[in-house]
């Protein structure tokens, strides 16, 4: 429990493991693949056989370039590799191929979304491209197996400084990154394939009396979900403001320690004492050349940057007057935010597509697991569509049924609507018939409206729908409600 004269303030630096869509390994040529039985995609090379001899993947270093550019990190124009040394039963070679006090990017910063509308800076320390591990497998019975698939994956880390100051801040700022790599297309990010893992560095600023106490800072490692990443801290935060109660320990007392996340139980586990730099014996790999990033070769990565997904959810509440959420929804994926612009270029009404999509679009892809790009409708077809509702000619309801059909088969609105019988009418005398038969029908209804008293509102929606529901709901609603208003205002004696 919290003493009355103590407050805190969590601190944060997060570690984020990126791999990269890159069609084959960082420095052989094996297919990176996921899913693969174990141990079918390797090689001498990334097995670590004696006498092979590592070559770099261009691919790798341009994605990672254009990462830390979207980042707006300072370039390395001279990067080098390094050899670190740690012995693991998943790393063949007993060393990694990394980059230690040359990284290709650094000084950098992400913004981040905060719950009041506004953004906060995360200032990025660095960005370095490395090769992944394998992965030991702990569920073959007695004894742990090694799939060495995934080793020599070209593995991007990005350092934050700790800027953030609560697990809230620190799962935005990793599904923001997340965001953006999956809008450059550097990176698939899916979760459940460990394209992205999370390391949070965690301490605590204790306010008592005056003084700042600082908690040792503990890393929690390979966290692979948004969830685990949350949860981790706070659990942490409670863990070391408790144990600082319980015997005081500060940051000058004691090392770094490592913590896995046991996720059934809620807690962090510790794993080790954090090493230090030079027990990892960094060392220039004798293997690589040093990589030079001409002015040339840097604006043409560059070319490739696109608008940042923040950048475009803030434009779409300006320019489409969209809330917070439905800009945020649309910019989740680069596919559904370009063709929601496509759409937009086609004259049809913001709101009305962003539900189109947001609400029908994002349901039936994802049951189809393609982009919404890949549906069968188009940013013509749904344009039409959209138009069609806003002139009357459809409802919104029959309106969601034909873009169901055009999603999942193709086709085009004026057909399928003609096809079902979904025009609605627009019958100016029609409508007066079925509005004169419904006001003598709810004569209680119509003095609710007429009185102005506290139910008008919900009776007048009530004739609303009386009218509608005779015609079969085949009828312009927005006809149906101003013939219904001259008829009301007419019993009220109104113009």
């Amino acid at each position: 429990m919290m003493k009355m004269s103590d407050s805190y303030t969590i601190v944060v630096g997060l570690e984020i493991h990126i791999h990269l869509a890159t069609r084959s390994k960082m420095f052989c040529s094996c297919e990176l693949v996921y899913g693969q039985p174990p141990n079918t995609r390797v090689c001498p090379v990334c097995l670590g056989m004696p006498g092979t001899l590592p070559v770099m993947n261009k691919t790798a270093v341009e994605y990672a370039v254009l990462t830390a550019m979207a980042l707006r990190c300072q370039i390395a124009p001279l990067t080098k590799w390094d050899r670190k040394s740690y012995y693991y039963p998943d790393l063949p070679k007993n060393y990694q191929i990394s980059q230690y006090d040359l990284p290709i990017g650094s000084s950098g910063y992400i913004e981040i979304s905060q719950e009041d509308g506004g953004t906060k800076k995360i200032r990025i320390r660095r960005a370095h491209l490395e090769e992944d591990a394998g992965k030991n497998i702990h569920d073959a019975g007695g004894y742990t197996a090694v799939d060495l698939n995934r080793a020599g994956a070209p593995l991007l880390e990005i350092v934050t400084e700790p800027d953030m100051n609560s697990p809230v801040e620190v799962r935005a700022l990793a599904e923001e990154l997340r965001r953006i790599v999956r809008f450059l297309g550097v990176s698939e990010g899916d979760m459940q394939k460990g394209h992205m893992r999370f390391e949070p560095n965690i301490n605590l600023h204790i306010q008592r009396n005056g003084q700042v106490f600082k908690t040792p800072i503990t890393e929690v490692k390979n966290l692979n979900s948004f969830r685990a990443l949350e949860r981790s801290i706070a659990y942490e935060a409670r863990r070391q403001y408790e144990e600082f109660l319980e015997i005081g320990r500060t940051l000058q007392m004691g090392n770094k320690k490592t913590f896995g996340w046991d996720d059934e139980q809620e807690i962090t586990v510790l794993q080790r004492e954090k090493e230090e730099a030079h027990d990892y014996r960094y060392f220039p790999e004798p293997d690589l050349v040093p990589v030079r990033l001409t002015p040339e070769w840097l604006a043409e990565i560059e070319s490739r940057l696109c608008e940042l997904p923040l950048a475009m959810e803030r434009r779409f509440q300006r320019e489409y007057g969209l809330s917070r959420y439905d800009a945020g929804v649309l910019t989740a994926e680069r596919a559904t935010a370009e063709f929601f612009e496509q759409t937009m270029r086609l004259g049809a009404e913001p709101k009305r597509v962003c539900n189109f999509l947001t609400q029908a679009g994002l349901k039936i892809a994802n049951e189809l697991s393609v982009p919404i790009d890949r549906l069968r409708i188009t940013p013509e077809t749904l344009a039409k569509l959209a138009q069609m509702v806003e002139s009357g000619l459809v409802s919104t309801t029959a309106a969601n049924l034909v873009f169901e059909q055009i999603a999942r088969e193709g086709g085009e609105p004026e057909v399928i609507v003609r096809e079902k019988n979904l025009l609605q009418s627009s019958d100016g005398g029609q409508i007066e018939v079925l509005a004169e038969a419904v006001i003598a029908e709810q004569p209680q209804a119509v003095r609710d409206v007429v009185e102005e008293n506290k139910k008008a509102k919900k009776a007048l929606g009530f004739l609303m729908g009386q009218i509608i529901q005779k015609a079969g709901g085949q009828v312009n609603p927005k006809l149906v409600s101003q013939i219904l208003q001259q008829k009301l205002n007419a019993l009220k004696g109104k113009p």
